[in-house]
C-alpha cells in the first residue's frame, strides 16, 4: 500500500483485505461492544485468514521481489496463526501479555518501515502497533480497560487496511485525494 494503496498487485490487495478483516474480528471482539463475542472468538479465522492466507500472500510478495510487503505480511500471517491456535490455550496472563508485546516489536518495526508509505499504510501498521502494547500491557495489568482500548485501535487499523484494499480494487479516492491506482507515484510494490 505504498502511497496509500497498493496499485497493481492483486496479492498485496489480496494480504490487506485478509488483514483488515482479522484486525476488525479481533478488535471488535476486543471492544466488547457486541454481547457474547470476545476477541477469541476471532481465533478460527486469525488462523486460516490472518494466519494462513495472510503468510501465504507474504512468500508471494517476497518471490516477486516486495520485500517489505511481503515480510510484513509473513510476519503478520506468523503472528495472527500462532495468535489464533494458541487461543484459549490456558496460559498465564503474564505469558499472554509478553506475546503481545513481543509482536508489537515486529509491528512497531513495520511501522517504521512504512515511513516511506502512504498514510494509510502507516496508520495501519500504528494502531495495530498500539493495540499490541495496549493488549500487552493490560494482561500484565489485569485491567481490561486497556484491553477494550486495544480492541478499539485492532478495529481502527482493519477498517483502514479494508478501506485501502477496498480502494485499490474499486478505485475510489485515498487520503491523497486522488483514486487508487491512479496519478504519479503509486506503486505495486505495497
Amino acid at each position: 500500500m505504498d502511497n496509500d494503496v497498493s496499485a497493481g498487485s492483486t496479492t498485496s490487495t489480496l494480504g490487506h483485505l485478509a488483514l483488515g478483516l482479522t484486525l476488525l474480528a479481533y478488535g471488535v471482539g476486543g471492544t466488547g461492544v457486541i454481547d457474547n463475542v470476545a476477541a477469541s472468538d476471532a481465533a478460527v479465522l486469525a488462523t486460516w485468514v490472518g494466519g494462513v492466507a495472510l503468510f501465504v500472500a507474504g512468500l508471494f510478495e517476497l518471490h516477486a521481489g516486495n520485500g517489505r510487503t511481503g515480510t510484513a505480511f509473513a510476519g503478520l500471517g506468523a503472528f495472527w496463526f500462532a495468535w489464533g491456535t494458541g487461543s484459549g490455550a490456558g496460559v498465564s496472563a503474564e505469558a499472554g501479555g509478553l506475546f503481545m508485546v513481543l509482536w508489537a516489536m515486529l509491528s512497531l518495526s513495520l511501522t517504521a518501515a512504512a515511513s516511506g508509505s502512504g498514510l494509510m499504510t502507516r496508520g495501519v501498521y500504528g494502531l495495530l502497533t498500539l493495540s499490541l502494547l495496549l493488549s500487552g500491557i493490560g494482561a500484565f495489568a489485569d485491567a481490561s480497560a486497556l484491553g477494550r482500548i486495544g480492541g478499539w485501535a485492532a478495529a481502527l487499523a482493519g477498517l483502514g487496511a479494508w478501506y485501502g484494499a477496498t480502494a485499490s480494487l474499486a478505485k475510489w479516492p485515498t487520503l491523497a485525494g486522488r483514486a487508487a491506482g491512479r496519478g504519479p507515484g503509486v506503486t505495486a510494490t505495497g
